[in-house]
């Protein structure tokens, strides 16, 4: 079940969300604006723009814009750039305001000068930051550890006034008091949610360990083990060494990786002290349109060549979804006169899911982050980096008082900040708030809650077949109200063609969420597809009745008694044990035949009773969990999988002994600037005499909808065999190719490509036994299917082109297929 305190979050995003567009107090001087040549209105570049007499300012891009925010603003703004006459701006403090700026040439008589021919100063700077890049960044100690403070805030953006004027929204009113404006591109935006940690991170060198202990965590009103985890530091700070910073599971060129020059201009545009240390800056933009890279300036300390300061943003035109900005910014510190530490780090997205949208509902994330209290070449206490987790919440992490919070902080929060607190528990407190956590809950769930008991899932309650006919189903479960350590389900369905009821229930319980423990048992007497893969829709799914390319007709019945254990270890490694009698009727009706010595005996069903045990390791992986369910976040490391399952002969009349192993590899990793792949490898094995049905089918799909974990050209019942082992290799290239194509890179289509097939073999034994379905073969000769498809249509649509390259010679199959697919990645 997914979430219902994931859902109540996501609610109060929505609808503080939907609000917003006029300044109210600020505690912050903020500004934007641009500045441009009085005479040719073109923007100006690389103009210093400060407050005279401090320190504080900042530098036009290369469309002439700038931004500052700071807590000690004075009266008055400069521009000034060498050729043009400065120009003076009075500035109202605490206050959003833009301030542009028209710069009038000046005009000097200069000696003669001689220009000769050189290589650009910022190239020969940049060379020097790239050969020092290993001693600068934090990879040669031994062992050192510090403290973190993380906070994470969301902002609701781009709320027209007449939106905010609905009727619906007039219970929510008072949260306008808390309005404010960004300076990143200048929307105004209703802070929703914030969430604080405070971690001691502790890292050793050989063998490489990196352990976060959470010892505090604050998450605005709601108190969520798991979100508190995935707030953590190892995943979101991006390193300005590596030549590849991965934002959203995207590789962005870094603008002083190894290779930068075949993808950045650089140009040294000024040097001044910073922190006392005299600094050089450099401004950089991309070569061509619509790489993942990004544009702004770093400043470089002029003896060490290390990195001192870092702002930059995403390009504008990047080939990524849902974000129409992207900020980053970065502070280091020499520290003990030798060793260069990240200190501070900045990050802020503005996501919408229109590019560039000034009236649809957005929202800001922001990530601010700093670091103090090193310790260098200390080892910690051993059974620190011997934890199995990489991120570990201490138990008492969630139950600090706001008091406390004060000391934790390394800064204080700004005064909307300590507001969002408040603003959330008055909104939760609202009657309607509920009511719209049941109507989010329900589209995204699939089921209405009544009380104790969820009603569902609706796109169930009504689907089609040809064995069937109309089916109509009613179901349901018990809900968190009821409990959340046991869950009840149940359902019964009836098709007006066989006029046959079918029906099944079960129960889990949760001993503890993490690490996971959890057992349940299910019943259920019902159709099922044999040979479909767990990624297809199911049988009685609304959806499915109409994607079926064929008519569906292959539905066997089947009994089915099943119960569970799940043994979490660890985050990521668990084991599943489970016990399943189960009884299947043939596809007709009708009889399985069974050849014994000559004879042929007809029989009604198959019994079975089998005991399996499942081992999943999956290192790093990260969960945002319920109650009940949890949803994997994945990880950049192989998955792997066993699975080991004996067929006990004469338990509860079971007909057949055997034994299977079943392993499975899969894993996704970035290809550098040529996209991301992924690949899924799996092999089985059965020992016994069996029947088809328990034999492994091959999946085989016969929808239009395009299945990953299927063969697409594959008919259902094709192939069989008891032992096997099959490859899927998929290439996403995000844009490589059609990126540089004039007409289709304002589309921002994506390629991908794939190949997939599976060998395998079936004994002489197993081929006599029973008989199989007409249309079914064996896999001495490898199934082969490939293709070629364009994803990111519309942002959410794939359409793939499929070619069978093998078996072609069958009857009843399609050498050719236009599949699609709906899909939400950045």
């Amino acid at each position: 079940m997914i979430i219902k305190q994931r859902i109540s979050s996501i609610v109060l995003v929505v609808f503080l969300t939907i609000f917003s567009i006029y300044s109210a107090k600020a505690q912050l001087t903020k500004i934007m604006g641009k500045v441009i040549d009085s005479e040719t209105k073109e923007p100006i570049p690389f103009v210093s723009i400060y407050f005279k007499g401090t320190s504080i300012g900042s530098i036009s891009d290369f469309n002439g814009e700038y931004a500052l925010e700071t807590m000690h603003a004075g009266d008055s703004l400069t521009a000034s750039s060498i050729g043009y006459n400065p120009q003076v701006k009075e500035i109202f403090k605490n206050r959003f305001q833009t301030v542009d700026f028209e710069l009038s040439p000046n005009s000097y008589t200069l000696n003669e000068v001689v220009i000769v021919a050189g290589e650009n100063p910022a190239d020969i700077l940049l060379r020097k930051v790239i050969a020092a890049k290993d001693q600068n960044s934090n990879k040669n100690f031994d062992f050192y550890q510090y403290e973190m403070y993380n906070k994470i805030q969301f902002d609701a953006n781009n709320i027209s006034e007449k939106f905010k004027n609905r009727k619906i929204l007039e219970p929510f009113s008072f949260i306008f008091n808390h309005i404010d404006t960004s300076t990143v591109n200048g929307k105004a935006f209703l802070p929703v949610f914030l969430t604080e940690t405070l971690s001691d991170v502790y890292y050793r060198k050989n063998p490489r360990t990196k352990k976060e202990v959470i010892k505090a965590s604050k998450v605005s009103g709601f108190e969520n083990e798991s979100f508190s985890q995935i707030m953590g530091d190892i995943y979101q700070t991006a390193n300005i060494y590596e030549n590849h910073i991965v934002l959203f599971e995207k590789n962005f060129v870094s603008p002083v990786a190894n290779f930068g020059f075949a993808y950045y201009k650089y140009y040294l545009v000024d040097s001044s002290y910073i922190d006392n240390q005299w600094c050089y800056q450099i401004m950089f933009k991309p070569r061509r349109k619509q790489e993942l890279t990004f544009t702004g300036n770093i400043w470089i300390h002029d003896t060490t060549y290390a990195v001192k300061k870092v702002d930059m943003r995403i390009i504008d035109d990047a080939n990524i979804n849902f974000i129409n900005a992207m900020d980053i910014r970065q502070d280091y510190q020499l520290l003990d006169g030798k060793y260069w530490m990240l200190t501070k780090d900045y990050m802020i997205a503005d996501f919408n899911v229109i590019e560039d949208a000034k009236r649809t509902l957005g929202f800001y994330g922001h990530r601010s982050t700093s670091y103090n209290k090193f310790v260098f070449n200390q080892q910690a206490e051993k059974e620190i980096y011997g934890y199995p987790a990489n991120i570990i919440l201490k138990d008492s992490a969630i139950l600090y008082a706001d008091e406390m919070w004060n000391d934790f902080r390394h800064d204080t929060l700004t005064v909307k900040e300590k507001a969002i607190y408040s603003m959330i528990d008055s909104v939760k407190n609202v009657p309607i708030f509920k009511t719209y956590v049941d109507v989010v809950y329900t589209i995204t769930n699939g089921y209405y809650i009544d009380g104790m008991f969820e009603i569902g899932p609706y796109y169930k309650m009504l689907s089609f077949n040809e064995r069937e006919g109309a089916r109509f189903r009613f179901g349901g479960r018990t809900s968190n109200k009821f409990s959340t350590k046991w869950m009840f389900d149940a359902y019964f369905a009836y098709g007006q063609t066989d006029q046959k009821f079918k029906y099944g229930g079960g129960f889990l319980k949760i001993n503890s969420k993490n690490p996971r423990r959890a057992y349940g048992m299910n019943y259920k007497f019902d159709t099922e597809q044999l040979g479909q893969s767990k990624n297809a829709y199911s049988e009685d799914n609304f959806f499915n009745s109409f994607l079926s390319k064929s008519a569906i007709n292959k539905l066997s019945m089947v009994k089915e008694y099943k119960s569970f254990y799940e043994h979490e270890w660890f985050s990521g490694l668990s084991n599943t044990f489970v016990f399943t009698h189960r009884e299947v009727f043939p596809i007709t009706g009708e009889n399985f035949i069974i050849h014994e010595e000559d004879s042929e005996v007809k029989i009604p069903s198959i019994r079975t009773s089998e005991v399996s045990l499942n081992l999943r390791f999956a290192y790093n992986e990260k969960f945002l969990m319920g109650e009940f369910e949890r949803v994997s976040l994945g990880t950049t490391y192989p998955v792997f999988e066993a699975t080991y399952s004996y067929g006990i002969p004469n338990l509860f009349n079971s007909d057949y002994s055997y034994h299977r192993v079943q392993l499975n590899l899969k894993q996704w990793f970035n290809v550098g600037t040529l996209g991301w792949s992924k690949y899924i490898v799996e092999a089985g094995r059965i020992w016994g005499k069996l029947p088809y049905p328990l034999l492994k089918i091959q999946e085989g799909n016969e929808t239009y909808f395009y299945d990953e974990l299927s063969y697409n050209l594959m008919n259902y019942y094709e192939f069989v065999s008891d032992q096997y082992i099959s490859v899927n290799y998929i290439h996403h290239f995000d844009g490589l190719f059609l990126n540089h194509i004039p007409l289709m890179r304002k589309l921002k289509w994506r390629e991908v490509a794939f190949i997939k097939g599976v060998t395998g073999n079936l004994s002489q034994e197993n081929k006599t036994y029973s008989k199989f379905p007409a249309t079914t073969n064996t896999l001495e000769n490898p199934y082969w299917e490939a293709g070629l498809g364009i994803e990111n249509i519309f942002k959410i649509i794939r359409v793939d082109a499929i070619w069978r390259l093998s078996h072609l010679d069958h009857d009843n199959i399609n050498k050719f297929g236009i599949f699609f697919s709906f899909q939400f990645v950045f």
